[in-house]
This record gives structure tokens, C-alpha cells and sequence, in this order.
């Protein structure tokens, strides 16, 4: 028991590192931005410009993966590739610098997520532990660096939002060298993976998969990039800010707690639509109010549209695809259902937000209600097992 506990702590702390950041960027990172000089719609520009590198990137290092099997050593070069990045972005002032360092930053740190996650899927199968578990502590660490930027934003300024990103990305390089190191595959071996590419894109319970739970996390697009500058225009203060971002993700933990429960109880399939289904709501309620008290309220409902639906995604992924091929298929749902798709979002929200401020939530309410639809026929076609052979 004491073994598995150490081998869980190695797991966790790689992505308590790397959501310690994604705290920091996620909730602060325009207000960086604007500080910066940058309107609203080049802010959405260089989130949707960024995302469509990252597509191509999760893809490359997907198939990478799905052929060569090297997780940790993919992991180590990108994190510090990260680490690089971010003396590049001390030093990017103009929307042309931060343009072309957003570009090189979304080759390296967007197929981390999707390469940790692939992972975290694969071990909690082999040494049977729940994935909810050991991705709970991600969540913390998110709370925790949101806080910190808030706190600091609210003394030092917005310049703070970098530095405590950072701290978060040079802490990946150690802890990456704590993850288990996958044995290489045989040159033969990798003539023979799982499945390809073009084996998911035909397979139809797959692509309603990819588009409806994809669809899900894209709906956060206007919250991601303006969510902190629209409550900051309301007249709420930065530490408040800070404290409900950090709320959402509370009520991600206690979700991730009881993810077993939750998928025996609620089904793999059920989760992705209470997460479609609470976007209807919470989307449509932020386009009409910045009431402090609704908000509250409003991001409770963070534990529907991301973890219920982000805890579903996995263990589609965990049961609809052979071991072998994981990587792959955890690469494709972030390049293609949430990167490609959030690129397009991304920018679409920059234009709609510089016209029609915070109504356009609505844009994302319509999101969710698609992929909503998506989701009831993928109930109707999937009955729970592979959707693809394993190779004989």
C-alpha cells in the first residue's frame, strides 16, 4: 500500500505542477495581456492563433507517442521547452512578439495536458486506482496558483501573472523525470499499433464522442478569455476574482472524489450530457448577470460542464480504446475536439465580445445545446466496449 501511495504522490505531482500554472494563465492571463497593450480583439487572436498551432502539435506528439511509446522523455523535452518559452514571453511587448511566441508556446505546452492524461489513464487501469483520485490534485494545485496570481495581481500588479506561471512550469522538468518510464517499442511493434488515424475518424460512436464532449470544453472559450476582464469591469475586485475561479474548481475536486460513484451511478455517456446540460444553464446566466451571488452560484456549475464532462471523456477513452492506443486517442480528442475547435471559438468570442461584451456567453449556450445533440446519439449507438479491434 505504501508502494502505490509513493507511485500515486510521482503521478500527481506532475500535474499539480503543471495546473499551478494553469492557474496562474487561465484565469489572468488577458488581464497580462491588456497590461501588455493588447485590445480585446487581438486577445482573442492570439488564443485562437495559438490554439491552432496546438492542434498540429497534440497531433505530431499523439502520433509520436502512439508509435514510439517514449511518454516521460516527450513529457521532460516539452516541459522544458516550456521553461524556455516563458523567458520569451518576459521579454514580448509587441502584438507581432506575442504573436510569434504564442505560437512556438502552444507546440509545447498544449500536448502536455494530453500526453499526462494518456498517462494517468494507463496507469490508473494497470494498478487499479481511480483516475478521479489522482487528477484531484491537479484541481488543487489550480486553486492554489489562482489564489496566488489573484493575491499578487491585487499587491504587485499584472506582471505577477507570469512570474507565478512560471514557477509552475520549472517545477514540470523535475517532476517529469517521476513518471513511469514506459518501455520503447520494437521497430516491428510500431508497424503494428493499435489502430490508425483514419480507424477513429471513420468510426461514428468516436466522432459523436469527439464533437459532443469537445463541444463541451470549447463552450468555456468566452469565460477562459474574458471571464476575469468581464467581472473586473463589473467592479469586482481582483481577490474576489480569484476566489471564484477558485470555487469552480472546488466543486471540480469534490467531483473528482467521487468519480467512481459517479460513473457506475450516472454512466460514462450521462456524464458528458450533465456537463452539455449545465453549460445551457450557466452560459445563458453569465451572458445577463455579474451579481456576485449569482456567480456563485453559476460557478458551482464548473463541476457539470468541465469535471463531469472531463470525467467522462476519460473513461470513454478508457473503455472505447485499447490500451495500446491511449495516446493517440487522448491526442486527437484534445487537438480536434477541444484544440481545433477552441481556436475557432477563440477567435469567434474575441469579435463577439468586442461588440456585444459578456452577451457573448450566448454563443457558448448555443455550443453546448449542439453538443448536447451529439451526445444523445452517441447513447443510442455505443454500447459500453471498444469501438476499435486491438491489432492480432
Amino acid at each position: 500500500m505504501a508502494s502505490r501511495g509513493v507511485e500515486s504522490a510521482k503521478l500527481a505531482a506532475f500535474g499539480a505542477a503543471y495546473f499551478l500554472a494553469s492557474g496562474a494563465f487561465m484565469s489572468y492571463w488577458p488581464v497580462w495581456l491588456r497590461n501588455r497593450g493588447i485590445t480585446d480583439a487581438e486577445i482573442g487572436t492570439l488564443f485562437m492563433a495559438r490554439q491552432l498551432v496546438s492542434v498540429a502539435a497534440m497531433l505530431i506528439m499523439g502520433f509520436v507517442a502512439h508509435r514510439l511509446g517514449r511518454l516521460r522523455a516527450l513529457l521532460f523535452g516539452l516541459s522544458a521547452g516550456g521553461v524556455v518559452m516563458m523567458g520569451f514571453y518576459q521579454v514580448s511587448y509587441t502584438f507581432l512578439a506575442l504573436l510569434l511566441t504564442g505560437l512556438v508556446w502552444g507546440m509545447v505546452w498544449s500536448p502536455i495536458m494530453a500526453l499526462y492524461d494518456g498517462v494517468l489513464v494507463n496507469e490508473a487501469k494497470k494498478r487499479g486506482i481511480v483516475y478521479g483520485r489522482l487528477r484531484l490534485w491537479g484541481s488543487v494545485a489550480f486553486i492554489v496558483g489562482t489564489l496566488l496570481t489573484g493575491v499578487a495581481v491585487d499587491h504587485f500588479g499584472p506582471p505577477s501573472v507570469l512570474y507565478i506561471g512560471t514557477v509552475g512550469v520549472a517545477l514540470l522538468v523535475p517532476f517529469a523525470l517521476l513518471l513511469p518510464k514506459a518501455e520503447p517499442r520494437e521497430p516491428g511493434a510500431a508497424r503494428h499499433a493499435p489502430f490508425g488515424l483514419f480507424d477513429l475518424f471513420r468510426n461514428k460512436p468516436f466522432m459523436l464522442f469527439l464533437v459532443g464532449a469537445g463541444f463541451c470544453q470549447s463552450s468555456h472559450a468566452v469565460l477562459y478569455s474574458f471571464g476575469t476582464l468581464t467581472w473586473r469591469t463589473a467592479g469586482i475586485d481582483d481577490v474576489t476574482i480569484s476566489m471564484l475561479w477558485g470555487e469552480s474548481v472546488a466543486v471540480e475536486i469534490l467531483m473528482m472524489l467521487v468519480s467512481g460513484w459517479l460513473v457506475q451511478r450516472i454512466g460514462v455517456v450521462g456524464l458528458i450530457g450533465v456537463g452539455l446540460t449545465c453549460g445551457l444553464v450557466r452560459w445563458t446566466g453569465m451572458a445577463f448577470t455579474n451579481d456576485l451571488l449569482a456567480l456563485v452560484f453559476l460557478q458551482i456549475l464548473h463541476g457539470g460542464t468541465f469535471a463531469a464532462c472531463h470525467l467522462g471523456a476519460m473513461a470513454f477513452i478508457q473503455r472505447a480504446l485499447p490500451s495500446g492506443g491511449v495516446a493517440l486517442g487522448q491526442s486527437i480528442y484534445y487537438a480536434l475536439g477541444t484544440g481545433a475547435t477552441q481556436a475557432v471559438i477563440y477567435q469567434f468570442a474575441g469579435l463577439l465580445y468586442a461588440r456585444y461584451g459578456q452577451h457573448a456567453f450566448l454563443g457558448m449556450t448555443v455550443i453546448s445545446a449542439l453538443g448536447l445533440i451529439c451526445i444523445v446519439m452517441l447513447a443510442r449507438r455505443w454500447n459500453g466496449g471498444l469501438v476499435v479491434r486491438e491489432a492480432a
